[in-house]
């Protein structure tokens, strides 16, 4: 029997819906349930097949655990150790270099240094900071927020320099970045589970939480929604990530990627609508049901791995350095032309 558990802490409509329905289905043998766990004992091999982890980014306790499943053979929704690494920062780097568009941001050193270190340990660090090009790069009018974090919290709306400087020196030893805000006509957040199904949602972050999913929207443009789908795709696959939301905040017809690293993304059928909240049970139970049924396999733990864009990225890589080289080499040859035409033109 292969057991698919579901691991989670507050919340409560999605994992029991998750359970009812992988049970609805009757798959001879696989079933779901609460994953259930004391002390982990090294030598023992978890009992799951499959983990839909929800909580394990607030518990240091389950992380460990389920690198522990994960090394064991268990497939964990979304994998832990990538996660661990993952930062909000990174994805955006990410995002440029897959060619999908995000707004100027900057990372900042911590406004007050992190516990156990000194002014000795920030040596390597410029000083002053050079405060007149972060703006003249941002601009100011923008968004401060953590590296990691998530559910809006210390998030700071900026519209001049008085107000960044406030913020800043509310941050106390988190490290956070500076973004420029972007004056969106639309703004979308689209669930994508299994690297594969995407599910765009009109949504509204001005809004108070319960209204953001915004009912009856309007027709959008398809050229748009298609290609709001395909960067949403895009960045899944590169972080590997099985189960995100990716939100787009769309100026001048351009989505720019705004938020993509949300591993256990809001799933609460009051926040969500029931609409969206059938979609994202429907498509998770059939993920996790298709990911139990799979032939185990050793998992592959080299970092370079857990990109699951990084073939494409280095693919990519070689293309350009493949174009620069022709580029070069005609150049040098129309300067040996060049050079040729003046010899004979003397002669």
């Amino acid at each position: 029997m292969k057991k698919i558990g579901v691991l989670f802490g507050v919340e409560n409509s999605f994992p029991g819906a998750l359970v009812e329905r992988i049970h609805a289905r009757n798959v001879e043998g696989i079933q779901a349930e609460f994953v259930e766990t004391g002390a982990v004992h090294l030598d023992k091999a978890p009992r799951y097949s499959v983990i839909v982890d929800r909580i394990s980014h607030d518990i240091p306790f389950y992380r460990a655990f389920l690198k522990h499943a994960a090394l064991n053979g268990t497939v964990i929704v979304n994998n832990p150790f990538w996660w661990s690494a993952d930062d909000k920062f990174f994805n955006y780097t990410l995002a440029k270099k897959l060619g999908v568009a995000v707004p100027p941001t900057v990372i900042l050193p911590h406004k007050k240094h992190p516990e156990g270190t000194t002014d000795r340990s920030m040596r390597n660090l410029e000083y002053p900071l050079d405060w007149d090009s972060v703006f003249a790069y941002v601009g100011e009018h923008g968004f401060m927020k953590p590296v990691n974090g998530g559910g809006w919290r210390d998030v700071y709306p900026i519209h001049n320099r008085e107000e960044f400087f406030q913020a800043y020196d509310q941050s106390r030893d988190l490290c956070m970045m500076y973004q420029k805000a972007v004056d969106f006509n639309e703004y979308f957040r689209c669930y994508v589970v299994a690297q594969k199904h995407v599910h765009i949602m009109p949504y509204d972050p001005r809004r108070p939480h319960h209204e953001r999913y915004v009912q009856n929207p309007p027709p959008y443009d398809k050229k748009l929604l298609k290609r709001v789908e395909q960067d949403a795709l895009k960045l899944c696959r590169a972080l590997g990530y099985d189960l995100n939301t990716v939100e787009f905040a769309v100026e001048n017809g351009i989505p720019y990627a705004i938020d993509f690293m949300n591993p256990a993304p809001d799933a609460d059928l009051h926040s969500v609508g029931p609409a969206n909240f059938e979609w994202i049970v429907e498509q998770v139970a059939d993920m996790a049901i298709a990911k139990a049924k799979a032939a185990l396999h050793a998992p592959e733990l080299r970092w370079a791995a857990f990109l699951g864009g990084a073939p494409a990225l280095a693919k990519s890589a070689k293309k350009l350095a493949k174009k620069k080289s022709a580029s070069k080499k005609k150049a040098v040859t129309e300067a040996d032309h060049g050079g040729k035409a003046g010899q004979e033109e003397k002669a």
